[in-house]
């Protein structure tokens, strides 16, 4: 396979997890150094290429169900990774034409991607980007407010990314901020994988690797996550239970997603 061209701002000697994200999806927008390391984490942790095909799965059921049901008009997807396919652009404005959607990332093969791919998929619709980073929340919505509503409700969404932010209470205080911004009727969309043997020690090598490392936590932790929001059924359990398709085969995963309301 052909290697993409690095910006001078891309590091492609060191794993990057988005760019892994995108290798086990199917993706082409990786260097040599990610598939290595995707190939290896896969090696001691097969169930992850599982997880990050359900993850999308996840996301496209979740986002649809907002659109299509919920009626709701703006999602703000915090720390969106590299495009790939069935994006939440895509979902949100087949459902509901007008959507308008922000996402925040802060890489920059990430901002090139999404800068020649995130666009309208509708003429009524719009399609933002926001170049901040998920640890400076305030910046996160002080730039979405550029494209956002802030006063009609928004879906935020934080899918498979807060291993990044390896403190608990960090992370409960990011979502907690970017949820008090915004108004009642919003809704959270968060999942993330769960501790697992296997999967820790493939972590402990990606760490390794010199590559930003990435933590899971346990189901009660990511509960935690969802503060005093009120969930939807059937609340927070693994990704392949959330509103799947009772009649489709998916293979069980240790991920857990779950959406909830603003009240």
């Amino acid at each position: 396979m052909a290697e993409p061209t690095p910006s001078p701002a891309i590091d492609s000697t060191v794993p990057h997890s988005a760019r892994i994200w995108n290798y086990w999806l199917g993706g082409k927008d990786n260097f040599a150094v990610d598939r290595e390391a995707g190939d290896a984490y896969a090696a001691t942790f097969p169930e992850v290429i599982a997880i990050a095909r359900e993850a999308r799965k996840f996301l496209v059921r979740a986002v649809r169900y907002l659109a299509a049901d919920a009626g709701v008009r703006q999602f703000l997807d915090i720390g969106t990774g590299l495009p790939v396919m069935q994006n939440t652009h895509e979902v949100a404005q087949q459902a509901a034409p007008d959507a308008r959607i922000v996402y925040v990332d802060n890489d920059p093969l990430v901002l090139t991607h999404a800068r020649a791919l995130l666009t309208n998929t509708t003429d009524e619709g719009v399609t933002g980007y926001v170049d901040a980073d998920l640890h400076n929340p305030d910046q996160v919505v002080a730039d979405a407010r550029n494209i956002l509503n802030f006063a009609q409700p928004i879906a935020v969404m934080f899918m498979g990314v807060l291993g990044h932010v390896p403190d608990s209470d960090e992370a409960r205080s990011i979502v907690a901020r970017v949820m008090a911004a915004v108004p009642s009727g919003s809704y959270l969309v968060l999942y993330d994988g769960t501790e697992n043997e296997a999967a820790s020690e493939a972590l402990d090598d990606y760490k390794d690797t010199g590559a930003v490392p990435y933590v899971n936590r346990s189901p009660e932790e990511l509960g935690r996550l969802f503060g005093d929001l009120e969930m939807l059924e059937p609340g927070l359990v693994p990704i392949t239970q959330w509103r799947s398709d009772p009649a489709a085969e998916a293979t069980p995963v240790d991920a857990y997603g779950g959406v909830a309301v603003k009240p």
